[in-house]
C-alpha cells in the first residue's frame, strides 16, 4: 500500500484519485471546491478543502509523507506550475504533473516535475501503436526506448520452448507474462512452450517490441 495526495479535482483527478483507492492505496485529495471534496470524502481516505497554490495549505498536508503526488489541476496552467513548484521546495518525493498541452511538459519538467502526464498525446500514442500494429493488443511506453506489449503469438513460435526461440538474445525482449482469456500468468519457466492462442506480455527495447508486434501471427 502506497500514499497519494491528488490536488485538483477535475475529471481527471477524481477518476485518479477513484482508482487509486481502489487499488488499495491511501489518498488525499485537496481542492478548493467545496462541493467536489464533499463529493469525493468518502471515495478516498482523507479530504480537504483548500487553496492548493497556498503554500502553507500544502506544508500543512505533510508533502513529504506522500510516496507520490499527483497535481491534477483544472484549466490554470499557472496554478499548475507554482504547486508543483512548492510541492518540490517542501520536499515532495515525486511529483507528477498534468498537462494540457504539449508545450506545458518542457515549462513542467523545469521547475521539478519527476513525471509528466499528457492525456490526450499519451492515448493517441497508444491508440496509433495499438492499431497499427499487425497483431499488438496493447501498449505502454515506459520511456522511450522501454515499453511493454501485449503480442500474439507469433507463428514461428508455436510448440517451442522460451529457451529454444533464445528470445532475450534474439529479440531484446523479455517475457513477463502469458494471457490467456482475461487471466495473465507470470512466466518464469524456461521451458513453457508457446502456443497459438495465447496472448504474450513482452518488455524491452521500443523498436525491438514493435518489431515484433508486426511479424506474422
Amino acid at each position: 500500500m502506497k500514499s497519494f495526495l491528488v490536488v485538483g479535482l477535475g475529471r481527471f483527478g477524481r477518476h485518479l484519485a477513484r482508482k487509486l483507492t481502489e487499488l488499495g492505496n491511501e489518498v488525499m485529495v485537496v481542492d478548493q471546491d467545496e462541493e467536489l471534496v464533499a463529493r469525493m470524502a468518502s471515495a478516498v481516505t482523507a479530504a480537504c478543502v483548500g487553496d492548493c497554490q497556498d503554500e502553507q495549505v500544502l506544508e500543512s498536508l505533510g508533502v513529504r509523507n506522500f510516496d507520490v503526488c499527483f497535481v491534477c489541476v483544472r484549466d490554470d496552467f499557472q496554478c499548475s506550475l507554482e504547486v508543483t513548484s512548492t510541492l518540490k521546495e517542501l520536499g515532495a518525493r515525486c511529483v507528477v504533473a498534468r498537462a494540457d498541452q504539449e508545450k506545458q511538459i518542457k515549462f513542467l519538467r523545469k521547475i521539478g516535475a519527476d513525471f509528466v502526464i499528457h492525456t490526450e498525446m499519451d492515448m493517441a500514442t497508444r491508440a496509433a501503436m495499438r492499431f497499427s500494429a499487425r497483431n499488438a493488443f496493447d501498449y505502454f511506453e515506459l520511456t522511450p526506448k522501454f515499453a511493454v506489449f501485449e503480442i500474439e503469438t507469433p507463428v514461428e513460435w508455436e510448440g517451442k520452448t522460451v529457451l529454444e526461440m533464445d528470445v532475450r538474445r534474439r529479440y531484446n525482449v523479455n517475457i513477463l507474462g502469458v494471457k490467456v482469456g482475461d487471466t495473465v500468468v507470470p512466466l518464469l519457466d524456461p521451458k513453457y512452450r508457446f502456443q497459438a492462442d495465447a496472448h504474450l506480455i513482452i518488455a524491452g527495447d521500443k523498436e525491438s517490441g514493435i518489431r515484433l508486434m508486426n511479424t506474422e501471427a
